[in-house]
């Protein structure tokens, strides 16, 4: 193979351009598609606190432990007890059941599970990035079958979505 004089010169020079571009970026993309400011490199997730009127006598622990599995797995953030870089706090302040597809015969074809959640993001480096948000999710079951028999595949799913949707907020500006 014949190469022009000076090519290996020029593509080591577009690599060594390509790398300094690669390593000057401020934020870093996850293939999650988050993107994390360099100086971020701690998180921390409060207790989140079940205010709901129905109280389901897991769920805070577990959507407190989803949320922090959530943000060490899908991000480089090390999780810190106290209070890290960003941090996460928060109340259930609904879990709820309500009929659905009201059929002809007055009676409900499907119930639907909701929990809300209100979540305090503080970012101390960055402070204008602070934000207070409820989020929202449900799952839907057939009303023939009894709550207590689904509900912790419901919290599952419903749990998932409400800590996918919180770690979008924060990193994804979705």
């Amino acid at each position: 193979m014949k190469f022009e004089k000076g090519f290996p010169l020029r593509v080591v020079g577009l690599g060594v351009v390509m790398g300094l571009l690669m390593v000057s970026c401020s934020i870093r993309m996850t293939f999650t598609g988050a993107s994390i400011p360099d100086d971020v490199k701690t998180v921390s997730v409060q207790y989140i606190n079940n205010r709901a009127a129905l109280v389901n006598p897991t769920l805070s622990q577990t959507m407190t432990e989803k949320l922090k599995d959530r943000l060490t797995n899908e991000s480089r953030l090390i999780l810190r007890n106290g209070t890290g870089d960003v941090d996460f706090s928060g109340e259930i302040t609904d879990y709820s059941t309500r009929p659905m597809s009201i059929q002809n015969d007055a009676t409900s074809a499907q119930t639907r599970l909701t929990v809300q959640v209100k979540i305090r993001y503080r970012n101390f480096k960055n402070p204008k990035d602070n934000w207070e948000q409820s989020f929202s999710a449900f799952a839907d079951y057939p009303s023939e079958q009894n709550i207590n028999a689904v509900e912790g595949e419901l919290v599952t799913q419903i749990v998932d979505q409400l800590t996918e949707d919180i770690f979008n907020k924060a990193f994804a500006n979705w």
